[in-house]
């Protein structure tokens, strides 16, 4: 961001890749969006509640209050007749939109000081009549909230040492997180989307790892 805050991070392991937008704030590590090549996305509102949830079967747009405003299934997914989807544009913050106009053409915009970036995080994933998507390895609902309450303390850790070493605030305040913290706060994330738990908990986890 103009502000010298990251705003968009991009992770890979071997054939899959991950973009995370963050909020434009001081020491944050406030997740605004997830896009994983494997077809699953979520975004969220700024005091994070979902907004925008997507599979490879389909989506769904959430108001803030949570209540359901629009659904679609991807027509290569869906035999039955469904209603099309309509185009979709949100902005999660000043610099950073986000367009849905089909599987394969979700896309990121980053526009800052006269200058754009633009990302195509859609996949054309192909499923037939007679074939599964792999299973995707699950944890219990204990598991993940405890992973979440280890990040954010691996957090407040560094945000103490930041404090010791910068006394004045001056300096620390302008400091990043580290990597590995923002890695595992995805990966906590990527592994509630693909958990079979209440919203209400995937909220709580949400809240504590982006406090």
């Amino acid at each position: 961001y103009p502000s010298g805050n990251l705003a968009i991070i991009i992770t890979g392991e071997r054939d899959q890749h991950s973009l995370i937008v963050q909020e434009d704030e001081l020491r944050t590590t406030k997740i605004r969006a997830l896009f994983q090549s494997d077809g699953r996305s979520t975004c969220y509102y700024r005091n994070g509640d979902e907004w925008i949830n997507m599979s490879t079967q389909g989506g769904q747009y959430l108001d803030q209050a949570g209540n359901r405003v629009r659904r679609w299934m991807w027509p290569n997914l869906s035999p039955e007749p469904h209603v099309p989807l309509s185009p979709i544009f949100i902005s999660l913050n000043r610099h950073v939109g986000v367009r849905i106009l089909a599987q394969d053409k979700i896309f990121v915009s980053f526009l800052a000081m006269g200058r754009q970036a633009k990302f195509n995080m859609g996949t054309k994933v192909q499923v037939s009549s007679t074939s599964q998507l792999p299973p995707t390895a699950q944890l219990g609902e204990d598991e993940l909230l405890l992973l979440a309450v280890r990040v954010r303390i691996l957090q407040l850790f560094d945000r103490m040492r930041g404090c010791l070493n910068f006394p004045s605030g001056e300096q620390w305040n302008k400091m990043q997180p580290p990597m590995y913290l923002i890695t595992q706060a995805v990966k906590i994330l990527e592994l509630c989307m693909a958990a079979d738990i209440s919203d209400e908990l995937r909220s709580s986890i949400m809240a504590i790892v982006n406090a």
